[in-house]
């Protein structure tokens, strides 16, 4: 359940966080072992992209109660924690909410690509509040007027460039138009924009179809067709070129991949494959790959109001 603390000021602000890199020694733990002799072992940093916030949230505590081994997590827009891992020069593990954000991390040499792991999947979909108040049934209703609609910001979170990848295909330039009309916000993670419908500060997003499952209670997702979804999104994670003990990071990885992460990411009905996101699309897409999006949806203010 999404938590009514993050308010309409909350989704503006910027999406950076502070960590007191400082404070974060490193011990001679094995990988997936506490610490011996008493000593407390040194927890695991992991920038996250948010698509992934309330499984990984869950995995982190099983984690530590499994193997004594605290795991700290940074979340935010995917590019934007990728930004934030960079500068700080620190972070064990990057687990982005697509493939698009990984393959950057890869062609710049943030990760190390032989670790990386596919998690779960993810299919695109409109989102609006339970019970569906403002009939809204296809893509082109988000074009009618006085809606109000958000997307994530395409610029750092994966879920926003594969909003502008769908509008931009769908779309006739007076569609388009229409639909920037209506953009009230950019949101700056998949947390937020799922957030926005929690809250009903926004009467649709173009989201993730595992939206609904995050909060069903307030959320509702809408199938779009299958002709409409230009690819099947999937969440990676990979060892960061910052750790200082890949085996340690390798083993949360692979406790994500496993039959005990996989049973989390399946409460909240993440796609444990492909052809499972295939079945409940109705048809084969690409899978994941990136996306350039283009110049005139960038800048956090851009076509929104």
């Amino acid at each position: 359940m999404i938590s009514r603390r993050h308010l309409t000021g909350i989704l503006l602000s910027c999406p950076l966080l502070i960590w007191a890199s400082g404070c974060r020694g490193r011990d001679s733990t094995g990988p997936g072992n506490a610490a011996v002799d008493g000593a407390t072992p040194e927890p695991l940093l992991v920038y996250a992209g948010a698509a992934s916030k309330p499984p990984t949230e869950d995995a982190a505590r099983a984690y530590e109660q499994k193997t004594g081994i605290k795991v700290d997590v940074i979340f935010g827009g995917s590019g934007y924690v990728l930004s934030q891992m960079k500068l700080a020069k620190q972070g064990d593990i990057y687990f982005p909410g697509s493939s698009d954000y990984m393959e950057k991390a890869k062609r710049e040499g943030d990760v190390f690509p032989e670790s990386e792991k596919v998690i779960v999947y993810l299919v695109p979909a409109i989102n609006v509040q339970r019970g569906n108040p403002h009939g809204i049934r296809t893509l082109r209703d988000l074009t009618r007027p006085g809606l109000r609609v958000a997307i994530a910001n395409p610029e750092g979170v994966c879920v926003g460039a594969y909003a502008v990848e769908i509008i931009e295909r769908e779309f006739n330039a007076e569609e388009k138009a229409a639909f920037r009309r209506n953009l009230v916000n950019y949101t700056e993670s998949c947390e937020k924009t799922a957030t926005a419908i929690s809250l009903k500060m926004v009467d649709a997003v173009l989201g993730w179809r595992v939206f609904e499952h995050w909060d069903p209670a307030r959320i509702e997702s809408l199938r779009l067709p299958a002709e409409q979804i230009p690819r099947v999104g999937y969440i990676p994670v990979a060892v960061a070129k910052y750790a200082k003990d890949r085996a340690r990071a390798q083993a949360f990885i692979d406790f994500l991949a496993g039959p005990d992460g996989q049973k989390i990411f399946a409460k909240y009905h993440y796609f444990a494959t492909a052809r499972e996101a295939f079945d409940w699309i109705g048809a084969q897409k690409p899978v994941g790959g990136e996306y350039v999006v283009p110049k005139d949806w960038l800048g956090a203010s851009n076509g929104t109001r």
